[in-house]
């Protein structure tokens, strides 16, 4: 990686307006909207007691080769068999996720065909993947010692406790999408976040956490807002503007979390990336390696990475990542202006979405709105017609239980 001006990434960077282009640049990179992937990630548990905590050596000997060097240091860290590479999050959670393509049923195909092959290798040491978007049975707890999450976690523990949730309970679906043309990028910024609050309502399964019932629909939203607000939380969308400023202003203004000198990686309490680039630590200029490591301690609910990586639904049990695949990737090759008159009910009402689901009168009226639109298009994904009927009538489902409960 280079700087703009073809510079190593280990060149300083002047000032925060040069890190703001450059974040602008190489965040939001513009085309016909062609390339498609997903992350899968589950929680980790024993299989004979889901509440006992998680062993990382225990952990390591079941994925074996394919352990990251986070968990195994020196690991070769092969991918499986179908392309997607395994990490591992601070408390043990695994994810796993492939190489981007231009088909959707290939996507569907290879990520199940290795989400299987990870399940066999949990399986075979006596572990389980989660079904639920955070673990509903045990506290956070971190099982790796690398100075990343160290300093992360030292960082989010000043902040209250959705900080330590978040890294170590949490399990997420994350869906990539290109940004697309020039012309199209600001609507198709704003359509991925007006849909948020009717997708997380519907996809919603993580109430429980540690034992008890939080009374959130979807708990582990709260703990990603929570977490370092307003920096997790969604963004001020402010007409149509430029979206590629507005990410570059955010990354700015956020805290520095790792500050990559020593074996110590904390960052002095209040330091903003945008200051450190202005010369706020006299004699220790953020490189534009800094800055690209910096970009990778944000976690907005859609993250800009050259790509649009949606990153606000829970994570599904067995193959219930397939239905929000297909339907947010039918919906967005759907008009946009039809996508945001779906979506526009619930627009914005992400805590409302996340606290009540599908029981909030208007975010129930923008998922109906939304399913309709998306099942209409669904074959446009190219899926299995099997397949396509299959998550049509699972969506459907979803909404008319919702609304039959609200009439009795």
């Amino acid at each position: 990686m280079t700087s703009p001006g073809g510079s190593p990434a280990t060149t300083p960077i002047g000032s925060r307006a040069e890190a703001e282009g450059y974040v602008a640049m190489v965040c939001f990179k513009h085309g016909p909207p062609r390339l498609y992937g997903v992350e899968l990630e589950w929680t980790v548990h024993h299989a004979e007691d889901p509440h006992r905590p998680l062993d990382a050596g225990q952990l390591s000997k079941a994925l074996g080769e394919h352990a990251p060097a986070t968990l195994v240091r020196g690991s070769p860290q092969l991918p499986l068999r179908r392309g997607a590479l395994v990490t591992v999050e601070p408390g043990g959670q695994v994810e796993i996720s492939g190489p981007a393509t231009d088909s959707i049923p290939r996507l569907i195909d290879d990520t199940a065909a290795d989400a299987a092959e990870l399940t066999s290798l949990l399986l075979d040491a006596d572990l389980v993947p989660g079904g639920y978007g955070l673990d509903p049975f045990r506290a956070p707890r971190r099982i790796l010692t690398v100075p990343r999450y160290a300093a992360m976690e030292h960082a989010f523990q000043r902040l209250g406790p959705h900080g330590p949730r978040m890294m170590c309970s949490t399990a997420g679906l994350q869906i990539c999408l290109d940004a697309g043309e020039p012309d199209q990028a600001a609507q198709r910024w704003r359509a991925l976040h007006d849909l948020g609050p009717a997708l997380v309502a519907l996809f919603a399964n993580s109430r429980r956490r540690a034992g008890s019932d939080t009374g959130w629909a979807s708990a582990r939203t709260q703990a990603t807002f929570g977490t370092c607000a307003p920096f997790t939380e969604p963004p001020p969308l402010n007409g149509d503007g430029d979206p590629a400023a507005a990410w570059a202003r955010t990354a700015m203004e956020a805290p520095v979390l790792c500050l990559r000198r020593g074996d110590t990686w904390d960052a002095p309490t209040g330091l903003t990336f945008g200051a450190w680039a202005d010369g706020a630590l006299p004699g220790d200029r953020p490189t534009y390696d800094d800055l690209d490591y910096h970009l990778s301690t944000l976690f907005p609910p859609v993250r800009p990475r050259g790509y649009l990586e949606v990153r606000y639904l829970d994570a599904q049990p067995g193959d219930g990542w397939i239905a929000p695949t297909l339907l947010l990737t039918a919906l967005m090759s759907a008009p946009l202006d039809e996508v945001l008159a779906a979506a526009e009910p619930a627009a914005g009402r992400w805590f409302p979405a996340a606290r009540e689901g599908l029981r909030d009168r208007l975010v129930l009226r923008a998922a109906r709105d939304v399913v309709a639109l998306g099942t209409a298009v669904l074959d446009r994904t190219g899926a299995d017609p099997e397949l396509t009927a299959a998550v049509a009538t699972r969506l459907q489902r979803i909404v008319d239980t919702t609304r039959e409960r609200r009439a009795s």
